[in-house]
């Protein structure tokens, strides 16, 4: 029985069989997901020993923080978190000012030449400079081994582009724009005082997507950072992974038992650098929702 406010409604046999299935699929789905997430937390808080025997299936097995400790007793692990979340800050707001200044015009009936500047952007979904001409750039522009590296080159994402304006085009009509206009509103003041409040939905998915890229990024960092004192968390990571793996001239027991550490430490560190976004996403999840479905119901 399906209750809406002033009468019940009767589901047939073939309504509950189609709804248990969907739950049967749904839950299936749940677990397919969250079973990895939860074998990598455990193993990140096993013994060593017995992540590498295979013991750990779902709960820690001899539980440690070794794992934890190896990773931390770096002092550039927080130094490269500290980076990142500079780099995820500053990046994601560089970002979503940009897209909104790029996407708002675009969306406006009245901005001439809107197509074809439109396309010129789109254009560079297919086609691209390649990395050496991009490498050029960034360097005749003295942005190598400096944070700008980071920050600029891939501040705009096309895609990105291409949703805000159509949200601006959905949501915010074009006789809300003249309104103010005919009451003396400013450009900046319509914009600041109606466009970015009525935005929060895909502001909230244009910075989500923009920190999660901005946190995982390390292949710029890794071509244009020279510094240790700039890296970013997950270069870092990469590095510490590196040296743990180097052998070196040890006994065969020291070798086993790096090799074994450095086994839980790739599950430690999948933890500490997906930290924070999980962190992140509770928050945003309900307008990244809203954003998402923009256009999907007109009436």
């Amino acid at each position: 029985m399906i209750e809406t406010k002033n009468r019940r409604i009767r589901e047939s046999l073939g309504d509950r069989i189609f709804l248990g299935l969907t739950y049967l699929f749904l839950i299936t789905i749940l677990l397919v997901v969250l079973y990895p997430l939860v074998y990598i937390a455990s193993s990140s808080f096993s013994s060593p020993e017995a992540v590498s025997a295979g013991k750990v299936w779902l709960w820690p097995v001899d539980i440690t923080l070794d794992g934890y400790k190896t990773v931390f007793q770096n002092d550039q692990v927080l130094l490269g978190y500290a980076n990142s979340l500079f780099y995820m800050v500053c990046g994601t707001l560089i970002s979503v000012a940009l897209t909104i200044m790029v996407a708002y015009p675009m969306s406006k009936k009245t901005f001439y030449g809107r197509s074809p500047v439109m396309i010129f952007i789109t254009f560079t979904m297919l086609f691209s400079g390649g990395l050496i001409p991009t490498y050029l750039i960034v360097k005749s522009l003295g942005m190598i081994d400096t944070r700008w590296a980071l920050l600029i080159p891939n501040a705009i994402w096309v895609w990105q582009v291409i949703i805000a304006r159509t949200f601006f085009q959905t949501s915010i009509p074009e006789e809300l724009g003249e309104a103010a206009e005919i009451d003396g509103c400013s450009d900046w003041r319509f914009i600041f005082s109606v466009v970015i409040p009525l935005a929060k939905p895909i502001i909230a998915v244009l910075a989500l997507m923009y920190a999660v890229g901005q946190w995982n990024a390390y292949f710029d960092a890794l071509i244009y950072l020279k510094t240790q004192a700039i890296y970013p968390l997950q270069l870092v990571l990469r590095s510490i992974l590196i040296l743990g793996n180097a052998a070196g001239t040890v006994d065969a027991s020291e070798m086993v038992r790096r090799q074994q550490l450095a086994e839980l430490m790739k599950y430690s560190l999948i933890v500490v650098a997906s930290l924070p976004v999980l962190i992140i996403y509770p928050f945003v999840q309900r307008f990244f929702v809203q954003g998402m479905l923009i256009g999907s119901v007109k009436g």
